[in-house]
């Protein structure tokens, strides 16, 4: 399969910003979908090469009501673990403010690895999606 070419010049694409591309472009069909409310809220989850973060969203309001990161609580062990940590804490943040159902964002990742951990972990603490 040959390369694509940047829309804007003849310079080709490398292969990590076509993937990038490709995610954020689902995540675009999955927003137009999904969305959040102060009752049910969007859970939002973002994975990079080294962290995951995940946030509790009012759109309605354009509000952020919680947010967790494995890159603010430094938890030991691999990024497994950590993703599993911080839907952990995401869901005791949500019990805090009152929340047990939201709608899951998986940010335009495919729902396996560590995308899927962090869901399991906020399901077992509580969260309803």
């Amino acid at each position: 399969m040959p390369k694509a070419k940047d829309q804007n010049s003849k310079t080709m694409i490398s292969k990590t910003k076509q993937k990038n591309m490709k995610r954020e472009k689902r995540h675009r069909r999955i927003r137009a979908r999904v969305i959040g409310t102060a009752e049910k809220p969007r859970l939002s989850v973002y994975r990079s090469n080294k962290f995951i973060y995940a946030q509790m969203i009012d759109d309605e309001h354009g509000v952020t009501l919680a947010s967790a990161s494995d890159f603010a609580a430094k938890t030991p062990g691999t990024k497994a673990v950590k993703a599993e940590a911080v839907g952990e804490a995401i869901a005791k943040l949500a019990k805090e403010k009152g929340v047990s159902k939201v709608t899951f964002d998986r940010g335009g990742f495919i729902y396996t690895g560590r995308i899927k951990r962090l869901a399991e972990a906020a399901r077992k603490g509580g969260l309803q999606f």
